[in-house]
């Protein structure tokens, strides 16, 4: 459900914290095994999701309960994915100071506040949404903590693309908690951001390279090669571009869109493509690449919630017959 990692900077000295004996570090205990950068991640794809479906007829309280529901959700996936992984997150330096590491905060509570946070989320879900927003919400969920977290993440090098589908739940439950009906346009924002996930995904494996080694997880710079990974960082960056070209051609968005969609997959591109010059600091290359994976979801993310006007004209394929 939890997006991949957003943050670039999240580097830090090895642990040296005591357990907390006071309120306000325990608070901040179960604030951090949140993610509370992830949550915000989401929330801008599942208003996205959301605005669009919705085309300016918006019911405030139904969006208030999906992006409410769905952020309980993944506050619970990802604080399970803390006990999940407070191994491995040792061995990071990038996680050796998560509160689960640490013992700021116990295994114990952090499962049972996840486990809380899931029940709240998915009753709302359930009793202020509809079936299929619902589903997505639980798909999502079981592909993120039980199978990515629990065995792919550790034990395959698919990890990442089942991870992806994941990641890729957040606007489709926004969208669909609108429509109720899984269309066309759930569906190409299903693999639209599923897409995304994998060059931004490859992108933070390689310039976290080390880190990932060290945990012994195989993701594909550290299983097959970083030449490997920097080929489907542009295959991927050039499948997503026409898959997000979809929204607009089938009439689910407008010009607006499009002209977003392709400048910002073109500036992607590009800058994916520059991996090969001769003598390109990898380290350097795959941080401009993560940075402009989030430039560029962010910027589809609010335009789709914006264009809708044009979405209900006839679709930009038409036009150009």
């Amino acid at each position: 459900m939890a997006t991949i990692d957003t943050s670039i900077n999240n580097i830090s000295k090895p642990a040296t914290v005591d357990k907390p004996s006071n309120s306000k570090a325990n608070w901040q205990g179960y604030l951090q095994v949140t993610k509370p950068g992830i949550i915000m991640g989401n929330l801008i794809s599942v208003a996205g999701g959301f605005l669009l479906a919705a085309r300016g007829d918006i019911d405030g309280l139904l969006m208030l309960a999906t992006l409410l529901g769905l952020s309980l959700v993944v506050a619970s996936g990802c604080a399970i994915n803390n006990c999940i992984d407070r191994d491995i997150d040792a061995l990071m330096q990038r996680t050796r100071n998560r509160v689960t590491v640490t013992g700021q905060l116990s295994v114990r509570a952090a499962l049972s506040f996840g486990i809380t946070l899931g029940i709240l989320g998915f009753t709302l879900l359930a009793c202020l949404t509809n079936g299929v927003a619902l589903l997505f919400a639980v798909l999502g969920y079981v592909v993120y903590v039980g199978v990515y977290s629990l065995y792919m993440k550790r034990q395959s090098v698919y990890g990442t693309l089942v991870g992806s589908l994941s990641g890729a739940v957040p606007p489709v439950v926004g969208y669909c908690a609108v429509t109720g009906q899984v269309d066309a346009g759930a569906l190409i924002l299903l693999l639209m951001f599923s897409l995304w996930q994998m060059p931004h995904s490859y992108a933070i494996a390689i310039f976290r390279l080390n880190d990932y080694a060290a945990a012994n997880i195989p993701v594909l710079p550290v299983a097959q090669g970083i030449a490997k990974a920097k080929l489907h960082i542009v295959l991927y960056i050039g499948v997503f571009a026409v898959v997000t070209a979809m929204l607009p051609l089938t009439g689910y968005t407008g010009l607006a869109f499009l002209t977003v969609s392709c400048a910002t997959s073109i500036w992607w591109f590009g800058m994916a493509l520059r991996g090969y010059r001769q003598g390109i600091n990898l380290d350097s290359w795959a941080r401009q690449v993560f940075i402009v994976s989030i430039i560029t979801i962010t910027a589809l993310s609010i335009t789709m919630a914006l264009d809708f006007q044009s979405s209900q004209s006839a679709p930009v394929l038409s036009l150009l017959g």
